[in-house]
C-alpha cells in the first residue's frame, strides 16, 4: 500500500508566506525558506508553494525562491501560481522545482495541461482546483477564488486527467481556513471518479481531520496551511496518530 502524504501549503505574497480565512483576510505566516527547511525536518513528505498575487514581474522572484528552497530541502516540491505557458514552467522546474501546478490558465487554456504534459511528463503536472458550492453544484472558481466560472468541478477534474493531469489538488473554498475539516463527501466523489492522485486542501483544524479524509475518503495526500505555519499541529505527531489508526505513513 501507497503511504499517506502529508503536505504543507505555503501561500507566498511579495516574497512572505501570507494565510487568511476563505482566500481573504491574509496575515503573515512567516519566511517561506525558514519554513521549507523547518517542513523538511519534520517530515512532511512534499511542499506546494503557490505564488498567490502571481504577475509576469514576480516570475523572476519565484524563480530566486524556488533556488533558495532547493538548496534547503531534500523533499518533493510543487510550485504554482502564474504559469501561462511552457516557458514559464520550463524555468521553474530548471530552478530545482520538481512539480508545477496550473489552475486559472488550465481552465482558461486546457490544452495548455496537453502541452506541459508532453514537453514534462505528467508526473510534473498539478492541476490546482479552487471549488465552492454555488446553487448545490460544485463551481470551479479562478484568480485565487475570486472569479467563478461555468465549470462543474468534477466534469473540469475529469477532463483534466484526461488531458494529462498528474495530480489534482483540490481545495473547498467553503472550507479553506475554517478549520471544521476537509469537504471529504466532494473529495471523495472526485477520487472515485478519476485514476490519479487527489489532494484534499481546505479546512483542517484538528489530527482528527487528517484521520477522517484517509478513511472516508481514501484521497493520495492531505495538505494544511496554518495549523502547521502556526505549530498547532506538528507533523511528526500527526504521522504517529494516523499510524496508531493503521493509516500508512512515511515516519
Amino acid at each position: 500500500m501507497l503511504s499517506k502524504r502529508i503536505i504543507p501549503c505555503l501561500d507566498v505574497k511579495d516574497g512572505r508566506t501570507v494565510k487568511g480565512v476563505n482566500f481573504v483576510d491574509l496575515r503573515d505566516a512567516g519566511d517561506p525558506v525558514e519554513l521549507a527547511w523547518n517542513y523538511s525536518r519534520q517530515g512532511a513528505d512534499e511542499l506546494v508553494f503557490l505564488d498567490i498575487t502571481a504577475t509576469v514581474e514576480r516570475r523572476k522572484t519565484m524563480v530566486e525562491l524556488v533556488k533558495a528552497v532547493a538548496r534547503q530541502i531534500n523533499i518533493p516540491f510543487t510550485i504554482g501560481g502564474g504559469i501561462n505557458e511552457i516557458a514559464d514552467a520550463d524555468a521553474l522546474l530548471n530552478a530545482g522545482a520538481d512539480k508545477i501546478s496550473i489552475n486559472s490558465a488550465a481552465v482558461r487554456n486546457p490544452a495548455l495541461i496537453d502541452e506541459l504534459a508532453r514537453a514534462f511528463g505528467v508526473q510534473f503536472v498539478v492541476i490546482a482546483v479552487d471549488t465552492r458550492r454555488i446553487d448545490a453544484k460544485n463551481i470551479v472558481h479562478l484568480n485565487g477564488g475570486r472569479l467563478p466560472t461555468e465549470r462543474q468541478t468534477l466534469e473540469w477534474i475529469k477532463e483534466a486527467e484526461s488531458r494529462g493531469a498528474g495530480e489534482i489538488l483540490l481545495t473547498s473554498m467553503d472550507h479553506d481556513g475554517t478549520k471544521n475539516g476537509f469537504d471529504n463527501g466532494l473529495l471523495k466523489t472526485v477520487n472515485d471518479a478519476v485514476h490519479i492522485p487527489v489532494i484534499a486542501s481546505g479546512g483542517a483544524g484538528a489530527v482528527q481531520h487528517f484521520v477522517d479524509v484517509f478513511e472516508k475518503t481514501n484521497v493520495d495526500a492531505a495538505l494544511a496551511a496554518s495549523v502547521f505555519h502556526y505549530g498547532e499541529i506538528l507533523i511528526p505527531d500527526l504521522k504517529a496518530v494516523l499510524k496508531s489508526n493503521n493509516i500508512e505513513v512515511r515516519i
